[in-house]
């Protein structure tokens, strides 16, 4: 009988110790992120082969498979909710964060415009229907997936170690850096991501306490640059006007497109820093531990 008593004792232990581990934060950052990942590159592949509609229907089913991945993660190995992620408000989130990125680009590109950097034609023969879906889909993948990761597991996983200044730093400057390897990149361009985009989806998150909104923001960003022509993150799709590049990479962005120019870092800090003043004041918990 003590034998048995000792022998439970003893699972009971190893259970308790395994449980543990996958209650680290690195762990279910790192098995969240892989599952994301694996999903994504099954549903992208697929997308990639079917046309217009399918295409995007591909796209939205990826969207729903990718954010059950994050909340069984959250739910079985972190143990812990996702209000970050309510299903209450979510298309209003969502809506507020897509125009402020569809304004944050038309600012940026505005005033490169003026300034002399980018002289926009439109393409009279573009196929409305061949510009506006590839742009839809190609920045509803990004959007959820990148948020998710970022935003959601790393920021989260860091979160929990050091606070939410250091998960700001930190995933701002590993979204910088995961753009490094983009045509047209250089380090000049992965400091402007690090600050443009890494620190504005950053306080947007903080600010909202909301992935629907730092979507929503990421969406707007990256599908309205598509439908202008111009590069995200030296990516190059047709777009409805053809942009014609005129003088400094640092005034147009180069190779790698707007988001190598210094007008949307002053623009994105200029959006920033009122979300973070606003987030510091914001004394309510980041998620539910």
């Amino acid at each position: 009988m003590k034998n048995r008593l000792m022998e439970k004792q003893h699972n009971s232990g190893k259970l308790s110790r395994w449980g543990s581990f996958w209650r680290l934060p690195i762990v279910w950052l790192i098995t969240g992120a892989i599952g994301i990942i694996l999903a994504d590159s099954i549903f992208r592949t697929l997308a990639d082969q079917a046309e217009a509609i399918g295409s995007l229907l591909i796209t939205l089913a990826e969207g729903f498979i990718v954010i059950m991945v994050y909340k069984l993660t959250m739910k079985y190995l972190a143990r812990r909710s996702t209000p970050e992620l309510p299903i209450q408000r979510a298309g209003v989130e969502a809506g507020l964060g897509l125009l402020l990125g569809i304004l944050f680009i038309l600012v940026s590109t505005f005033i490169i415009v003026a300034a002399g950097g980018y002289s926009l034609h439109w393409a009279g023969a573009a196929d409305m229907g061949s510009v506006l879906l590839p742009s839809i889909v190609s920045a509803i993948g990004a959007a959820i997936v990148e948020e998710l990761i970022f935003r959601g597991l790393m920021f989260q996983a860091i979160h929990k170690w050091g606070g939410q200044w250091l998960a700001l730093a930190v995933t701002s400057l590993f979204f910088g850096v995961a753009h490094l390897g983009n045509t047209g990149s250089t380090l000049w361009s992965g400091f402007a991501i690090t600050i443009e985009a890494g620190v504005l989806l950053g306080a947007a998150f903080l600010w909202r306490r909301n992935l629907w909104f730092a979507m929503g923001l990421h969406f707007g960003w990256n599908a309205l640059e598509g439908l202008l022509g111009i590069p995200v993150s030296g990516h190059i799709t047709p777009g409805l006007y053809s942009v014609k590049v005129n003088g400094s990479a640092l005034l147009t962005g180069g190779e790698f497109g707007l988001e190598g120019s210094i007008v949307p870092v002053v623009i994105s800090l200029m959006i920033a820093i009122p979300m973070l003043i606003s987030a510091a004041r914001n004394r309510a918990p980041l998620g539910n531990r």
